[in-house]
């Protein structure tokens, strides 16, 4: 009776440490932490975009074209139209964050079922999948994004399926090598001898062991999608019902001379959001990957 008594709190604290442990890890990488903290405030801005500047970001509130800090309703100024600057930032962050995820989701989607499939099986249905990866890769992403958009309308929707659809090759490509490498290994044996399905064995037994590099490659794709909207946007091939940081930048173009604190300051929102993304996915490089864990 003492014996399970002394190992009871033993066997409780078990699945806590290993959680630390994972914790840890994550703290332990400055990259990683820098990329979330700044990920976080953007986020946190985007979410309380409506509590901030409740009113709609394109109304017409001031005077056109004050600088930052010359008025303080207007602490980042106004641009060519008297639009608020720092409202539009705001709102602009949520439209950039539901394009970069929803395109990112879309493409991990397609990607992770075609990699798998074709890793999996092998055989034909490989051939096939392979062959059709390689002809979305022969196509520029940007411009099946700029034909797919002028197709359909420039929707936050279509957006974000046009970049989805544009990107999911290089995760088809990942997630088969990560199948083929893993489909011989003892557990996929030990699996098909209990006579578990091939859904099972793919999605519960093989997929959790390739997410890992999966995962990495997620957060560089937001960072993608976020720029292409932010290139489609600056082209006016963007939402003209929403504020994007692209068609910020698009228009204060024409005044880079005389006013570039219109293109700076969503310019500088981009790179501050996409460096945080990739900042992201190289500490998740660091703690996922042995090697470079090693160094």
């Amino acid at each position: 009776m003492s014996t399970n008594m002394t190992s009871l709190p033993v066997t409780l604290l078990a699945v806590p440490a290993a959680k630390n442990g994972r914790l840890s890890a994550f703290l332990r990488q400055p990259t990683f932490v820098a990329g979330l903290l700044i990920l976080g405030v953007v986020m946190t801005l985007a979410c309380v975009a409506d509590l901030l500047y409740p009113g709609d970001p394109q109304d017409l509130v001031g005077p056109p074209l004050l600088w930052p800090f010359q008025k303080t309703e207007f602490p980042l100024g106004t641009d060519s139209l008297g639009r608020d600057i720092a409202a539009g930032l705001v709102h602009g962050a949520r439209v950039s964050l539901i394009i970069g995820f929803s395109a990112a989701s879309i493409g991990l989607l397609i990607g992770t079922l075609v990699g798998a499939v074709g890793g999996y099986f092998g055989g034909l249905a490989d051939n096939v999948l392979v062959r059709v990866t390689e002809l979305f890769q022969t196509v520029p992403a940007f411009l099946l994004v700029v034909v797919i958009v002028a197709i359909g309308e420039p929707s936050l929707k279509v957006i974000a399926l046009a970049i989805g659809i544009a990107s999911w090759p290089t995760i088809a490509r990942l997630v088969r090598a990560q199948f083929r490498s893993l489909r011989e290994q003892d557990f996929v044996m030990a699996a098909r001898s209990l006579g578990y399905s091939d859904t099972r064995i793919i999605f519960v037994e093989i997929l959790p062991n390739a997410l890992p590099p999966v995962v990495v490659t997620a957060s560089v794709m937001v960072a993608g999608a976020i720029l292409t909207e932010t290139g489609l946007s600056f082209l006016n091939m963007g939402d003209p019902n929403v504020v994007s940081w692209g068609s910020m930048i698009g228009d204060g173009r024409e005044m880079l001379r005389t006013a570039w604190f219109l293109t700076a300051l969503p310019g500088t929102a981009t790179a501050l959001t996409v460096l945080a993304l990739n900042l992201i996915g190289d500490g998740l490089n660091e703690i996922f990957n042995p090697r470079m864990r090693e160094r």
